[in-house]
């Protein structure tokens, strides 16, 4: 049995882990230099959603999806709109599934709020996808892969890992997000829970959040990585 060093709000605690568990989730390390930050996030967000003008901002409201609910990108693009609860008193659950194994990631509300707006306006029905391609079918990589270039280059600083960032998916969103929560303090086996990994992923992922100085933890703020702004009229 091996044990992997996590923080859980301000302490330190350890997850035993099998050599069987060990094994299966056996990760690279993401270098803490790729994760964005949140201003930079938001802005790339936003630069996102100014380019899609007055139209239908699918590609905006499917990576806002990606940051805020942590999900993979292949998640994503299979929602429904029947998969999204929401409750009159602002949150609601989102259900996602992957590789057969369906979870109920938790809607704050400013994020339920979002999802409802965007459901709205799309005119979307239950049995709709709740971010469709073209003629309805399911949004094609490539219909965000070449905007998100294209915000990378707009957005990020032009320094030496420039380069390399315009080649980084639009799953950098889900990491830093996950990192963000991290690094808030909330517990590993909520962030794992919620993003449908193990917490010895997370642990062996990334390493820098669990070290005691890597926890800032504010009890004022609730836990989500990317914080929206208020919804307003597209």
């Amino acid at each position: 049995m091996w044990t992997i060093d996590a923080v859980e709000r301000v302490s330190v605690r350890r997850i035993a882990v099998s050599q069987k568990e060990l094994n299966a989730v056996l990760v690279d390390i993401l270098d803490e230099e790729w994760i964005l930050s949140e201003s930079q996030a938001l802005s790339l967000l936003d630069w996102i959603r100014r380019q899609e003008g007055g139209g239908r901002p699918v590609v905006h409201s499917f990576l806002v999806a990606v940051a805020e609910g942590v999900l993979r990108p292949s998640e994503a693009r299979s929602l429904r709109v029947r998969d999204v609860v929401l409750h009159a008193g602002g949150s609601g659950e989102l259900t996602v599934r992957h590789r057969g194994q369906a979870r109920m990631v938790p809607l704050q509300a400013q994020f339920a709020s979002f999802l409802r707006e965007w459901i709205d306006e799309a005119g979307l029905q239950k049995g709709d996808l709740l971010f469709p391609g073209a003629r309805g079918g399911r949004l094609s990589a490539a219909a965000y892969e070449q905007v998100w270039e294209q915000a990378q280059e707009a957005v990020l600083p032009h320094d030496e890992l420039l380069s390399w960032r315009l080649g980084e998916p639009v799953d950098i969103l889900r990491e830093s997000s996950l990192v963000q929560r991290l690094r808030s303090g909330i517990d590993v086996l909520t962030v794992a829970e919620l993003a449908g990994v193990a917490p010895a992923w997370l642990a062996l992922r990334y390493p820098y959040c669990f070290r005691p100085e890597a926890t800032e933890t504010d009890w004022e703020r609730p836990a989500q990585a990317i914080h929206l702004p208020e919804p307003t009229a597209r």
